[in-house]
């Protein structure tokens, strides 16, 4: 028996319970895992630059993974608005990581990119996250990767339908695997 939001106690069959300790089971790993990737994510944008957020450092990725991109196209990819992302990209220009310029389809528009020096931090950075990966997951079975990125996958898939922003996993052997 559990209490109904009107504070009725209501009969509940055993597998909702089970249900609903799975759910809390899943927020739980999944806050943990939240934490641990923000933790990351600020170790890594300050291995870029020690000023950067790590809101830039996620621009720098997809800089990199789409190439040459509008700040319209990179603010609907990460979902926020082309203010938040124009001041970190103006962060970024300023320490020689992204350079503009016109774009060859619109003149009017600015497409931005890596400068030479935004790709070599780059790769220094994901080479390093890379080699984290392989130390903590390197000995795990290739069949348990697969499937947690399987679930991964189907989680994301999840959130994307319910219109959270849509970011397309790294192929094998890509600049972002």
């Amino acid at each position: 028996m559990s209490n109904s939001p009107g504070g009725q106690s209501v009969d509940r069959p055993a597998d909702i319970d089970v249900v609903d300790a799975a759910l809390r089971n899943v927020e739980h790993q999944i806050s943990v895992f939240w934490r641990r990737a923000r933790a990351i994510s600020n170790q890594l944008s300050r291995q870029v630059h020690p000023d950067m957020e790590p809101a830039a450092y996620g621009l720098l990725t997809i800089i990199r993974r789409e190439g040459p991109i509008r700040l319209t196209e990179l603010a609907m990819n990460i979902g926020v608005g082309k203010p938040s992302v124009s001041r970190q990209i103006a962060f970024l220009e300023s320490i020689g990581l992204v350079s503009k310029e016109a774009d060859p389809l619109d003149g009017r528009a600015q497409s931005i990119q890596l400068t030479p020096k935004g790709e070599e931090k780059m790769h220094q950075v994901q080479d390093a996250r890379r080699q984290v990966f392989q130390e903590r997951l390197g000995e795990w079975p290739v069949a348990d990767l697969e499937e947690l990125a399987r679930y991964m996958a189907k989680l994301n898939a999840t959130y994307e339908r319910d219109g959270f922003p849509k970011d397309e996993p790294a192929e094998p052997g890509s600049k972002d695997a």
